[in-house]
């Protein structure tokens, strides 16, 4: 079998399993589901293995499965970044987009500046799932993922595009009615925003004495960030986040920074995160490039 019939067949089997159904990928690829069915059987034949199992339900993956389309990305990628090398100054990037992306910077970032990349490459279409929880890239078919903080032990390759560090802020309305604190044990007597856990509501200061760490508490706890955004721009209270989260508040004005010659930042890290022989391919370059250069031009 020559290269590009087997890169043709990686192509088929891999587009079965992104759209869930020999159906659906029959129809993107221009073919019959019983033509794209045969071709499924073939591999396996060729293999001597079933990479699928076959349900009138649904489709799953063997454990052949899952290694021969991992697999099969990573040659797909890399022929795509091949290609693009030689073609890249007579043709933009293309090709669909998975990208799964946490509930602030998807709010605060990507949100407001998807038009523009859309605009920029309309040959790249996307399909963005907003999530907080930790995902696999490869069994949920993610070509990009956005994440903050530090990074465990992984084999997916990671591109740092961003440094972020938090910032304690209210509103003007708040410090209006309560009177803006001065010092850090100021805090003790105001309603502070926190997110849910101890971690959370232990506020960091230097001091002296060196780093310490002031019990916070409030009225208002909440695992979203951007709902600690809401109530702060409401006035409830004082409330410490990220710097892209409230940069546009702060322009703004209405919220106000806090305790700035005190408070300890705790700057933390954003990274994208790709499966590895994929982070070349042209849409996905295309895409981490231009999230970098949103946190470049924040404010």
């Amino acid at each position: 079998m020559n290269v590009s019939a087997a890169s043709a067949e990686m192509n088929a089997f891999v587009r079965v399993i992104e759209r869930g159904s020999f159906a659906a990928a029959a129809l993107d690829l221009g073919i019959t589901p019983s033509a794209l069915s045969k071709l499924v059987t073939r591999i396996e034949d060729r293999l001597g293995v079933s990479l699928l199992t076959r349900t009138t339900r649904r489709l799953a993956l063997t454990a052949e499965g899952e290694v021969f389309v991992a697999r099969s990305r990573d040659i797909l990628a890399a022929i795509e970044a091949a290609e693009a090398e030689v073609t890249a100054a007579s043709r933009l990037p293309r090709g669909h987009l998975r990208i799964s992306v946490g509930t602030a910077i998807a709010k605060q970032i990507l949100g407001p500046a998807l038009p523009a990349f859309l605009g920029r490459y309309p040959d790249i279409t996307v399909e963005l799932h907003v999530s907080d929880r930790q995902i696999d890239l490869v069994a949920e078919q993610v070509d990009v993922a956005i994440r903050s903080g530090a990074l465990g032990d992984s084999t997916l390759v990671a591109c740092k595009i961003a440094e972020a560090r938090r910032i304690i802020c209210a509103s003007p309305l708040y410090l209006e009615k309560y009177g803006s604190p001065r010092v850090p044990a100021d805090l003790l007597r105001h309603n502070c925003l926190t997110l849910p856990g101890p971690a959370w509501s232990q506020w960091p200061f230097h001091t002296h004495e060196g780093i310490n760490r002031l019990a916070v508490s409030g009225t208002f706890v909440s695992d979203n960030a951007d709902l600690l955004l809401d109530m702060a721009v409401a006035g409830l209270g004082i409330a410490r986040l990220a710097d892209f989260m409230v940069a546009r508040a702060l322009r703004q004005g209405t919220l106000v920074a806090l305790l700035p010659d005190s408070q300890m930042p705790e700057s933390f890290p954003i990274h994208a995160l790709t499966v590895p022989g994929r982070h070349r391919a042209p849409r996905i370059k295309a895409f981490v490039d231009f999230v970098a250069a949103q946190f470049d031009d924040a404010p």
